[in-house]
């Protein structure tokens, strides 16, 4: 297989290489003028194939990590710093003026994100638009809680004036999959409840927040935010060591976040939010719209390459529906189109990770090599940036690829006559996240839901496993995740319960009624936020 060369249309070539010489620490960028790492991307620009280079970010080191860990510290100041304190409706004003800036630079994050990261343009237009809208659902979200906590309760002659207060400091590491979206659904909970935070991007997908760097640095005080540029092992790591990070933000894979959490000295006072990988099957019934179930299977397996912790990564097709299954399936993954991102119809797209298509062809080899068989003709077609997906069957436990999370365009597939083995082999995974359920009769799907939702966090029926819409919990079991985020969920995550109480006497009542009347304190108070 090779990669066709076409022309790039003139708005989306690499007109000039952004070189990132700044971080972001205490309110500052500051230049950097030491060791830099390339950034390049798998899709070419010539006739002949060759990686194009986009630009370099700084490659900083554990003086700077704590640095940047100072920076965040002394803006919490064990709580009492300005932006844990300050009102409700300011922190709101700053996120507000924050995503205004951040509209203006769409362009150059769509760009960045089609040749950093492979994503088609459809798909890089959806993640910027859908981050700016997760920001404002966020910011009302945090208004209706902040209503809701406005009011004073009474229970066996106390009063109490209950709201939720930040934790302290955050380390946010997103994934390279969703370089915008998925970090800032754990960067923008964590930043508009009051917490302070050290952020490093993805380690691709990285120059993509160069454009929104000066955004972070005018909107918020000093030292909430810090970027910093840099290997995840020599910043994160002496920043964990040091008990300082009160909660460890991280969307990626359960090997860093165990080992993160194994240097923090104060295990019990770290929190975690954790968003981790998944092996999400299909089961496929005999009743299945097989139509449908192609569909969605193909959708929820190939979108993004495969590369999303959502997709599914095995189906579990019934034994009296396989062959015809198998056969439909085939057809429509070979008559996906490969291109660029900014192709027209493109469905797949170059792999960011250069080592990708050797290792999916380790997983094709060995399943041969234990008796599966690729069904689709182009299946495991290789090109520099690209292996075609291969649809491999029958797949068995003794296969890597049954086992491994592929993160990539290989798709198992496994016969099942009794539902009790799709059944056990999830009670008996390390994942836990989803699961897409494809049938129709309700007798047969209903003892079957009662089961999965103990097994899952989301039983999509008919319907390929996904994380949105964003108000929606998205979690998991066991290894798959630790806490809930959805627009909601998500401030709860980076936030306590506290409160102010006093016992109903008229000495307490009226220094109350003046707190209320005054408006001296940013905590107490029962103004309602427009």
């Amino acid at each position: 297989m090779k990669t066709p060369f076409i022309e790039i249309p003139e708005e989306y070539k690499i007109k000039s290489l952004r070189h990132q010489t700044t971080y972001l620490v205490n309110g500052e960028l500051k230049q950097w003028k030491g060791n830099t790492t390339k950034v390049l991307s798998t899709i070419s620009c010539t006739q002949e194939y060759k990686p194009t280079l986009l630009g370099s970010i700084p490659e900083l080191g554990e003086k700077e990590a704590l640095e940047a860990l100072d920076s965040a510290t002394s803006a919490y100041n064990k709580g009492q710093g300005l932006w844990p304190t300050m009102k409700v409706a300011d922190r709101i004003s700053c996120m507000v003026k924050f995503v205004k800036q951040m509209k203006t630079k769409r362009d150059e994050v769509v760009k960045l994100l089609m040749w950093e990261i492979g994503k088609n343009l459809p798909d890089s237009e959806k993640e910027f638009d859908r981050t700016v809208d997760y920001i404002y659902d966020t910011i009302e979200a945090y208004k209706q809680i902040d209503r809701d906590s406005a009011k004073f309760e009474k229970h066996s002659g106390v009063y109490a004036h209950i709201r939720r207060g930040p934790l302290g400091v955050v380390l946010c590491l997103g994934p390279y999959n969703y370089p915008l979206n998925e970090t800032f659904t754990l960067l923008i909970p964590a930043l508009i409840m009051g917490n302070t935070v050290i952020f490093k991007p993805a380690k691709l997908g990285v120059l993509l927040i160069s454009p929104l760097m000066e955004a972070f640095q005018s909107s918020f005080p000093k030292g909430v935010v810090n970027i910093v540029y840099g290997r995840g092992r020599v910043l994160a790591t002496p920043i964990m060591q040091t008990g300082k990070i009160d909660v460890l933000a991280l969307i990626g894979n359960s090997t860093s976040a165990n080992a993160l959490q194994a240097v923090h000295p104060k295990g019990n006072r770290l929190r975690m939010v954790l968003g981790l990988e998944a092996k999400n099957p299909a089961i496929v019934l005999p009743d299945a719209d097989l139509d449908l179930a192609v569909e969605e299977c193909i959708t929820g397996a190939l979108s993004f390459n495969g590369q999303r912790c959502t997709a599914l990564k095995v189906l579990y097709v019934h034994e009296f529906v396989v062959e015809e299954f198998n056969r439909r399936f085939s057809y429509k993954v070979d008559r996906l189109k490969f291109g660029n991102p900014w192709e027209a119809g493109t469905t797949l797209t170059p792999l960011p990770e250069k080592d990708k298509p050797a290792y999916i062809q380790k997983l094709i080899d060995d399943a041969l090599k234990n008796g599966a068989k690729v069904l689709n003709n182009k299946g495991g077609e290789m090109s520099e940036n690209f292996i075609f997906p291969a649809v491999l069957y029958p797949v068995t436990k003794a296969m890597r690829v049954y086992k491994e999370e592929q993160f990539g365009p290989v798709i198992p597939i496994v016969s099942f006559s009794n539902i009790d083995k799709p059944l056990d082999d999830m009670a008996e995974s390390n994942y836990g996240q989803q699961v897409s359920l494809f049938g129709k009769n309700i007798h047969t799907l209903s003892p079957l839901i009662d089961t999965l939702v103990n097994l899952v966090c989301r039983v999509n029926l008919n319907s390929s496993c996904q994380r949105g819409p964003d108000v929606y919990p998205f979690t998991g079991r066991k290894d798959s995740a630790y806490g809930t985020l959805s627009v909601h969920d998500a401030l709860r995550s980076f936030s306590i319960r506290t409160f102010v109480a006093s016992k109903d006497n008229d000495y307490n009542r009226a220094i109350l009624k003046e707190l209320l009347e005054k408006k001296t304190s940013n905590f107490i108070s029962t103004d309602y936020i427009l």
